[in-house]
């Protein structure tokens, strides 16, 4: 559960991802440090920063300053990967298209999904089967970005193992049935800033509502230059994740509350943009298999009195409830 933190811990995982291959990384002292970190993170704020992570600074700008040159282009442009629900919900969304809890999200977005061939998982991948649409414009797209969500999968496969021994298991308690060949989303967002009109600021827009991700693990790669994201502790209280150069902001979803009997928390978190500055933000969600049945790990269930906290999820039954009742056309 929460607890009523006033900021978020910065976590170096190098020690981490130096023994990530070895059966016996737990016992390694530089492992053992991180997933105290990790624990502690996890139990009080449910949101954490990685620093030390391999992935070059280099790439995250890049991927960050292409999706921003898409933005820039013209409506008409942009309209040409246009999402619908027969292109299995991928593709770009216009600002107040995405809607949190009944309310339009002022955010435009390019979302992709891991890709589900016809019939893989019978009625239950039908709504999100096909294929992502990459823009033509900016050129090479596509391939950064297929490269960063390549990266991405790795890195987060790798912090779920610090996780499992952070909760008492083996370091391959997400792997095999449970996300062996984990699903994946990523969402490329544009947030306007707020502007002027005769000298006064405009009220602030909600960029996104208070939500709480679908799966296990999110990695968030903002501007460096605009405080926008805020989480809520258990007094109620939004503080903000400002940005830290060169790091992922990480968040736990719904799924791994589920694994961990409530142990870690899903926390709520929103964004709103008071700059005057467009701001750019690039979510990964790494997620357990598409039809993996999600529910307290034994471990977890000995660590909370024995008692079954949650009842069994499908994950990809709650990542389409979600997704179907998140848009308007």
């Amino acid at each position: 559960m929460a607890t009523d933190f006033k900021s978020i811990p910065i976590i170096d995982i190098g020690p981490l991802l130096a023994k990530c291959d070895d059966p016996k990384m737990g016992q390694d002292s530089g492992v053992a440090q991180v997933v105290k970190q990790l624990d502690q993170a996890c139990k009080e704020a449910g949101f954490f920063y990685v620093k030390g992570h391999g992935i070059p600074e280099t790439i995250l700008k890049q991927v960050k300053n292409l999706t921003r040159k898409f933005f820039e282009l013209p409506y008409e442009e942009k309209l040409k990967i246009k999402m619908t629900a027969d292109r299995g919900y991928r593709g770009y969304q216009r600002i107040g298209e995405n809607i949190t809890k009944g309310v339009p999200d002022m955010h435009e977005a390019i979302d992709c999904y891991k890709e589900l061939k016809p019939g893989m998982y019978g009625d239950l991948g039908k709504p999100m089967e096909g294929c992502n649409q990459w823009p033509i414009q900016p050129t090479n797209f596509k391939m950064l970005m297929e490269e960063y969500v390549s990266l991405c999968t790795e890195l987060s496969r790798n912090i779920m193992r610090g996780i499992a021994l952070a909760l008492g298991g083996s370091p391959y308690e997400f792997e095999g049935e449970r996300a062996g060949n984990a699903f994946w989303v990523m969402r490329l967002i544009g947030y306007p800033g707020v502007h002027s009109a005769n000298g006064s600021d405009i009220p602030k827009d909600v960029g996104c509502g208070a939500h709480t991700d679908y799966g296990l693990l999110t990695l968030v790669n903002q501007d460096d230059d605009i405080t926008a994201l805020q989480v809520r502790n258990r007094s109620g209280e939004w503080i903000s994740a400002p940005p830290v150069p060169g790091t992922f902001v990480c968040n736990i979803g719904d799924m791994l509350k589920i694994y961990s009997n409530g142990l870690y928390e899903s926390t709520l978190h929103q964004v709103i943009n008071s700059s005057p500055k467009y701001r750019v933000c690039v979510a990964y969600f790494y997620e357990t298999n598409f039809d993996t049945a999600v529910e307290p790990l034994d471990i977890c269930k000995e660590r909370t009195t024995g008692a079954k906290k949650f009842e069994r999820a499908v994950y990809g039954e709650h990542l389409v409830k979600k997704v179907q009742t998140n848009f308007v056309y």
